[in-house]
């Protein structure tokens, strides 16, 4: 292969019983040092445009300190490698593969990466690909102490797809990194599926996690566009909005966000006590929420603290425990353009077959609203007095508590969501 300089980059087999990092040293930019099957043990550090591979069964172990593998230059490609075994000091960012700022343009792609702490960790790097990998943690590490799967730090223009990760901490931690995209990874079996802070102008879109404790934690960021998603069986959060301004939250399906009602979360989470909100919307404002899917889940939206000023339309809440929990002194109506949102357990009628429902879908009363604020209530849920609190709602409409009403009840959900399975 002829490099831009006009000089012939080489392909390079390396053996086992060889200095790896001699051939990293001696090796010119452009080449190809291609990992013959065996075990490479040591800290490497690659430093020039080289591209490494594995030629089936090439096992880089870090000996349990420090980095596996650093990058420090541009256009590094790392790929069809084991790496395993690096350190476990979360202070000095142990990592499997650790990409430092200089490394611009890295491809990290087809690789197996199992061990304690961050698989990956990437330092203000720009325009990293990050493709097709997996990333195993270490499950008999408590939670806390383990590593992130991939962590981006003030990282821009990275590209994070179809890669799969679980037993790390978080599966994808984004911090103060801008313009990115996470397209079609598979999470699983940890703390935070996806987890943004202090992020703008990120793209999430076709990823899938399942039992996390939360899917999609969405944390003091802005323009988000959160898009296509699966959230399945995930504890606490389908999707957590915290602080979230400005953002697309659009066709995703959150399904079986439940208060440990499975075995199988029950003892991957070690007992977790859960909350089981499909969305948890928490002084999160201006954003876009249309054409969801919210179903069999604890609750279906928990909306609160000064969280106004969203767009609700095109959602499809179908058979959540209680679908809407709002404590608030303000009504909303969450019904965007005169289209509103389906609901399984709407019992209005259609009369003229327009698909909208002739009168208005309140999911809760102030009964709802006075057991929420004071839960040792609920041991006369099933008291006359209740009853006659929802009967007097019910004649006498001023006496109303503020909350959500969907003026514009869809009859049906929205073909183009799809199937729901």
């Amino acid at each position: 292969m002829l490099m831009n300089n006009g000089v012939l980059a080489a392909d390079i087999v390396v053996m086992p019983e060889q200095d790896l990092q001699q051939q990293i040293l001696h090796a010119e930019e452009g080449d190809h040092l291609i990992l013959s099957a065996g075990l490479y043990q040591g800290n490497f550090v690659v430093d020039k445009a080289l591209k490494l591979s594995g030629n089936g069964g090439a096992i880089v172990d870090g000996g349990g300190q420090g980095h596996t593998i650093e990058i420090g230059a541009s256009n590094i490609v790392i790929e069809g490698l084991i790496i395993q075994n690096w350190g476990h000091n979360l202070t000095n960012l142990d990592a499997g593969i650790f990409v430092h700022p200089i490394a611009d343009n890295a491809l990290i792609k087809n690789n197996q990466l199992n061990g304690d702490a961050s698989g990956i960790w990437v330092d203000a790097s720009p325009n990293i690909q990050i493709i097709n990998n997996t990333i195993q943690g270490n499950k008999t590490i408590r939670s806390p102490d383990r590593g992130n799967g991939i962590h981006l730090y003030n990282v821009s223009g990275a590209l994070i797809k179809d890669n799969e990760i679980w037993h790390t901490r978080d599966g994808i931690y984004i911090d103060s990194s801008n313009g990115n995209e996470l397209n079609g990874n598979y999470i699983h079996d940890l703390r935070y599926g996806i987890h943004y802070m202090y992020s703008y102008h990120n793209i999430v879109t076709n990823n899938h996690t399942k039992n996390t404790r939360t899917g999609y934690a969405l944390m003091q960021s802005k323009y988000l566009t959160v898009t296509n998603n699966i959230s399945e069986n995930d504890v606490n959060y389908g999707v957590l909005m915290n602080f979230i301004t400005n953002s697309t939250i659009e066709s995703n399906k959150l399904i079986g966000v439940q208060n440990m009602r499975h075995v199988q979360i029950k003892d991957a989470q070690q007992g977790y006590k859960s909350e089981g909100k499909a969305l948890f919307v928490y002084n999160s404002l201006f954003n876009k929420i249309h054409h969801n899917i919210l179903m069999e889940s604890d609750i279906g939206i928990h909306l609160t603290a000064g969280s106004k000023d969203n767009t609700f339309k095109g959602n499809a809440f179908i058979s959540n425990t209680k679908q809407v929990k709002y404590v608030a002194n303000q009504t909303q109506d969450w019904s965007f353009e005169k289209q509103g949102n389906y609901w399984s357990d709407y019992l209005g009628w259609d009369m003229n077959g327009d698909g909208i429902g002739d009168i208005a879908y309140e999911p809760n009363d102030g009964v709802d609203r006075l057991l929420w604020k004071y839960p040792t209530a609920r041991l006369l849920f099933n008291s006359p007095a209740i009853e006659i609190l929802r009967w007097v709602q019910r004649q006498f409409p001023v006496l109303k508590s503020p909350g959500i009403k969907d003026s514009y009840p869809l009859m049906s959900q929205p073909q183009s969501m799809g199937s729901v399975s």
